[in-house]
């Protein structure tokens, strides 16, 4: 389990609170997992943050996944950023990346005087978000769910995505920070939080006020609880809930990964027309690819993929 008592400790678990029908998941991610995705695409920083943002929602829902498979925060539009995607696999691998108009870009962070952006500003009015599951079974079929990107925060958007598309009330926190340490390279942190109410039944009765006694308590949480180096996990859930009593369960290690391969980039290729194709060789008779989650490049020979070139 990793040393959830340091800001670069990377990992997702859930939690409970003692006899409460309510359920709660916590991540943090650092050096081992958000910090090298920021630094590799040196966007903005605000940009940074949302990206940021994605990534660790990613990660905090993707834990509750009762398949093998990923799950991918999408959003997109017509706005300066075009689309951000941030990814979560079940084998604790996370990446992501974002599309930008750098022109667009200067021209809001001018208008907001270095503000940060909200939602509608980045994605553009007809903005939307999609969590998207995909099963490693390619027999199972991808689910999709999307709501519009109209709140201030990727937080307010995710809780809307939980209530409309899943109806389930809940709750969602995310904090990005940039730590500078003493004698070393700065780090990204992040860390979030998220409780779900669990609907009521013949066991239970009713669940509205320990719901809204559960969401008082999380409101006081705060973006610098979330990413304070010294503040454990744990610490953190009894400052919140101690009156009920919480406990933090086994985690999930979260770590920078990609998937991309030349296999997998052949078989990409492949079923594109030839003379697309051949429209991007270089003049060293290869296509240039580069990933556009871990930046990788690829130098693939154009007869791996279509045969001579006549």
């Amino acid at each position: 389990m990793p040393d959830t008592s340091r800001p670069d400790s990377d990992f997702v678990a859930n939690f409970q609170i003692d006899q409460r029908p309510v359920r709660g998941r916590a991540v943090r991610m650092g050096a081992g997992s958000l910090s090298p995705i920021l630094h590799r695409h040196d966007y903005p920083p605000h940009l940074a943050r949302v990206l940021g943002e994605a990534v660790t929602l990613a990660a905090m829902v993707g834990a509750s996944l009762k398949f093998e498979g990923r799950i991918l925060v999408q959003a997109e539009g017509d706005g300066p950023v075009s689309m951000l995607v941030g990814e979560y696999r079940t084998d604790g691998g996370v990446r992501g990346y974002a599309k930008f108009d750098a022109d667009r870009w200067a021209h809001l962070e001018k208008v907001n005087k270095g503000a940060a952006p909200h939602m509608p500003q980045l994605f553009g009015p007809g903005g939307r978000l999609a969590l998207i599951l995909i099963q490693d079974d390619p027999s199972v079929a991808p689910y999709q769910g999307i709501v519009p990107l109209v709140k201030g925060t990727l937080s307010e958007c995710a809780e809307d995505y939980f209530t409309m598309s899943e109806q389930v009330p809940s709750r969602i926190k995310l904090a990005i920070a940039e730590l500078d340490r003493k004698g070393e390279a700065p780090i990204w942190v992040s860390g979030g939080m998220m409780v779900q109410r669990i609907a009521a039944d013949e066991a239970r009765g009713d669940t509205s006020d320990v719901w809204n006694e559960a969401e008082a308590l999380f409101g006081t949480l705060s973006d610098a609880e979330l990413v304070d180096p010294d503040l454990a996990m744990p610490d953190l859930l009894f400052r919140l809930f101690h009156e009920q009593g919480v406990r933090l369960e086994d985690s999930v290690s979260l770590e920078d990964s990609c998937t991309c391969n030349e296999e997998r980039l052949i078989a990409t290729l492949k079923s594109m027309p030839d003379d697309s194709l051949r429209d991007m060789v270089e003049p060293d008779g290869t296509l240039a690819i580069d990933c556009q989650f871990c930046a990788r490049h690829y130098s693939v020979p154009i007869e791996k993929v279509t045969g001579p070139v006549s």
